[in-house]
């Protein structure tokens, strides 16, 4: 496909003193200006000022010229209007309001992490104590997997970044989510319904699964109230997650182990229902995770920082 990547989301928020020490602790590297790195992804997050938790720019990857000139004629067939260069090209989608630019950018190489060694039955493949007891390093995020956006107008939403910008549908929530990529994993992007625009969360790749406990228990050891749901195993995507809340009110999530569609012919979306569009296994839900506690907020204008 001719998008690759997810490069860097801008993050609007309230309390951004309080916001940035949290996304410290999450493991990500501040820079200058209030950004954010990651391990393999470079400079990915950046928080700025804002009345209520918004995302506010979506940077993708392409690799040439020729990328983004397809791309502009498809938005021009949706009447919507972009600036282009050589190297950018940048729309709006008008529900939301999110600033989406398309940047001529290297594809993101990754280094291959060992895989960690289990002991399953008939396979005793480790000998001695498992080797993730031992790790005592903090856990760092390798990149940005994907964002969440909520929007007032599901199917405009959609089409702008499904048929204008061009990333491809690998799963649908029936008629209220769409897992949208732009990349080979199985989703950069999950547009969702809801009576208000705001940002639900962000998701952030780590090792494996003892990578999720690990940054989650660290997480929550001095600030419980951060937990929102996890440990769980998603049936879209097929990751492993935990989520937290940071001080905005937008939830973060570790992931691991996402699903990659490397031939888009051997891929059929599902439209799924029920359970299975949040999750295989795990605890249920919490109701604040489906009508997060700040909607009522959000949608009268009263948000503050919780």
């Amino acid at each position: 496909m001719s998008l690759h990547r997810l490069i860097s989301i801008i993050m609007g928020v309230p309390d951004v003193a309080g916001t940035t020490e949290y996304y410290a602790d999450f493991g990500l590297t501040r820079e200058a200006g209030n950004w954010f790195t990651s391990q393999d992804g470079g400079r990915q997050l950046q928080l700025v000022s804002a009345p209520s938790r918004r995302l506010l720019e979506i940077r993708i990857g392409v690799d040439d010229a020729d990328d983004l000139g397809s791309a502009a004629s498809r938005l021009r067939r949706l009447g919507v209007r972009y600036r282009l260069t050589e190297r950018e090209l940048t729309a709006e989608e008008a529900v939301t309001g999110v600033r989406a630019v398309l940047e001529v950018a290297p594809r993101l190489v990754q280094p291959e992490v060992r895989p960690t060694p289990y002991n399953l039955p008939g396979h005793t493949d480790r000998a001695g104590r498992a080797p993730v007891l031992l790790r005592d390093a903090s856990v760092r995020p390798r990149k940005l997997g994907h964002a969440v956006v909520a929007t007032t107008d599901f199917d405009a939403t959609t089409a702008f970044f499904r048929d204008g910008l061009g990333f491809k549908a690998s799963d649908y929530i029936k008629g209220e989510g769409a897992f949208l990529r732009c990349s080979p994993e199985h989703h950069n992007l999950l547009v969702l319904a809801f009576p208000v625009v705001f940002l639900h969360h962000t998701s952030w790749q780590v090792d494996d699964v003892d990578e999720v406990g690990r940054g989650a228990f660290a997480m929550l050891e001095h600030h419980p109230e951060r937990h929102v749901w996890g440990l769980g195993r998603h049936y879209a995507g097929s990751n492993f997650f935990w989520y937290l809340k940071d001080p905005s009110g937008t939830f973060s999530e570790y992931y691991a182990d996402m699903d990659c569609i490397v031939d888009d012919q051997m891929w059929k979306p599902e439209v799924l229902e029920g359970a299975r569009g949040l999750f295989s296994w795990g605890p249920p839900p919490p109701p604040s995770f489906l009508r997060p506690d700040d909607l009522a907020a959000l949608m009268t204008g009263s948000h503050s920082a919780r």
